[in-house]
């Protein structure tokens, strides 16, 4: 499939009233095959910084922290037929704040894919993704309601060659936009093209050479000193992608090589180095398993000033489960974040700063199709000189989800 574009990954970082009651955690995988069910879930969170403002900064409304609820009702629908298989969920939700009544939405989140075959040399996916929620306040100050709608398509096919060896090619569009104004810079369409040549071998491990290039437009210039920037970039990748199964217990797994990334906001105009992710899994016998990751890659940031930021970081896991009904999950995530030098920032090689997350989750599964969850989540941040200070924020929640 297509490498995951650094518009969509995933990330603790990505913090945000209303984000943490998406679909409700192993929903998809809860359901029994040629199935289509109903589900709904119900949700509260208190978060101590909401608006992610900085140490010291006139708090809006008086108030830093908010509690706020969500309801959820949607489908999943997980089908076989013959080698084909369908799966879909479908869902809308209401997300209500105490404080800051004027954030309050309705989102959806509607995902479908598609897994072909023809014959036994052919397959791949069809995915679809629309999805609508509140984004992060990390990067910009504002008490105003900033919704993001999100819009993705991919579509992937690889040709057997030979039992060890696959050729595979995929296209992806991926569309971010905005609601609020001083974000609608950012609005962005992001395609990305990759063809990979993959070897399997007997053990399970996989190695893959995959070459990619990304293209990104941005239809709103951005406004700065005397003139406008122009955001759009082109990514060219050549990296390698493994999947190797170095023990019973142990897998390392990792997309990651050189990139050069061509835009005119940044500097020169062009930057390039190591990117990519690597994470390893460590699952020994027993109810504890361990998981580690690091990366080095360029993301998107919600910023009035820049779009991009080259990141590095590192994250750390474990998992218990305690018995049979109830896991406790545990991690913890430092990212670097670094805005390249730009012509009109003063001081602009200075611009970085840092965010570190930690959180505890504990999942019950009071019984088939009824899950309950909590956690608590912190969340800080350096400073840095683009207009964000140094901060902290604390979340507590709590969510019921049901699949009938």
């Amino acid at each position: 499939m297509p490498a995951p574009s650094a518009l969509h990954r995933l990330s603790p970082l990505a913090l945000c009233a209303g984000a943490f009651w998406c679909l409700p955690a192993g929903a998809a995988s809860t359901a029994p095959a040629e199935s289509l069910q109903p589900f709904a879930g119900i949700g509260w969170a208190h978060d101590d910084n909401l608006l992610r403002q900085a140490d010291g900064a006139p708090a809006f409304g008086n108030g830093r922290s908010d509690s706020y609820r969500t309801v959820e009702a949607g489908l999943v629908l997980d089908k076989h037929i013959s080698r084909q298989r369908i799966a879909a969920t479908a869902k809308v939700s209401k997300t209500a704040f105490d404080h800051f009544k004027q954030l309050d939405y309705i989102g959806h989140d509607l995902q479908a894919m598609w897994f072909w075959h023809i014959g036994t040399q052919f397959d791949g996916r069809l995915e679809m993704l629309d999805s609508r929620t509140l984004a992060p306040y990390t990067d910009f100050n504002s008490d105003q309601r900033n919704l993001r709608q999100q819009r993705r398509q991919i579509i992937d096919a690889g040709w057997t060659l030979h039992p060890g060896w696959k050729l595979r090619a995929g296209a992806e569009r991926d569309k971010a936009s905005y609601d609020l104004a001083i974000q609608r810079f950012n609005t962005r369409t992001e395609k990305a093209f990759d063809t990979e040549l993959l070897y399997q071998s007997r053990g399970g491990s996989a190695l893959g050479l995959v070459a990619r290039r990304v293209k990104g437009s941005y239809p709103y210039r951005r406004p700065a000193i005397g003139t406008v920037l122009t955001d759009d970039f082109t990514q060219d990748e050549l990296k390698l992608r493994i999947n190797w199964l170095a023990t019973g217990s142990t897998t390392v797994q990792g997309l990651a090589g050189y990139a050069r990334r061509e835009q005119p906001s940044y500097g020169e105009g062009a930057t390039s180095g190591v990117n990519g992710r690597i994470n390893a899994f460590y699952t020994p016998r027993g109810p504890l398993s361990y998981q580690a990751g690091m990366w080095r890659e360029f993301a998107p940031v919600e910023s009035p000033f820049v779009s991009y930021t080259l990141n590095r970081g590192a994250s750390i896991g474990v998992n218990w489960a305690a018995s049979a009904r109830v896991a406790l999950e545990a991690s913890a995530t430092y990212e670097r974040r670094t805005y390249t030098a730009r012509g009109d920032f003063t001081g602009a090689a200075a611009l970085r700063d840092a965010i570190r997350s930690a959180s505890v989750r504990t999942v019950w599964q009071v019984r088939p199709g009824v899950k309950v969850v909590a956690a608590y989540v912190r969340q800080a941040r350096t400073a840095s000189a683009l207009g964000t200070g140094k901060f902290d924020a604390n979340v507590v929640q709590v969510s019921a989800n049901v699949l009938f």
